[in-house]
């Protein structure tokens, strides 16, 4: 019963950041399947709780590089995210559960950010090989992790880390 409110109350908390003129999307989805929200880049809410279901018009919300880490691992400086989806779902023979899904853009080339992020990840114990122009391995407790990364102009790159 407590995880839906949590759920709720994480999104609610989430949308007194302050928001920029764009907007980050974020999905969560609780691990009991009973609680779900949302917030769209345009700043609408949608909670949906056995206590609770509704929609609400915030500010727009912009999660940058200083808003994720992973082990103490920010974005790459001057990141800007898109979109947050975390799952904490945990049902039998469901691939996706357990999964944060994280899509950014980051102000250098591809390469420069994957260098940059297998630096920074290594020395945060994540066991990291190179995969096409992003990483994979795994986390420092073992879970899969995932950088794709493709260029989106001479000095630019679009981001998506996956971990679970």
């Amino acid at each position: 019963m407590l995880r839906p409110f949590l759920c709720a109350t994480a999104l609610l908390a989430l949308t007194a950041c302050d928001g920029g003129s764009g907007g980050t999307s974020i999905s969560i989805n609780s691990s009991d399947g009973n609680a779900a929200g949302s917030l769209d880049g345009n700043g609408e809410a949608m909670i949906d709780t056995p206590f609770f279901k509704g929609k609400v018009k915030l500010p727009k919300l912009q999660l940058d590089a200083s808003d994720f880490e992973m082990n103490g691992v920010k974005l790459y400086p001057g990141s800007t995210i898109g979109a947050m989806h975390i799952d904490a779902q945990d049902r039998p023979d469901n691939a996706r559960d357990g999964r944060v899904r994280v899509t950014f853009s980051s102000p250098a080339a591809a390469e420069t950010v994957r260098d940059w992020f297998s630096a920074k990840l290594t020395a945060a114990d994540f066991k990291v090989q190179p995969h096409g122009s992003g990483l994979i391995g795994k986390t420092d407790e073992g879970q899969p992790f995932l950088l794709d990364l493709k260029p989106a102009g001479a000095s630019k790159a679009d981001g998506v880390i996956t971990i679970g």
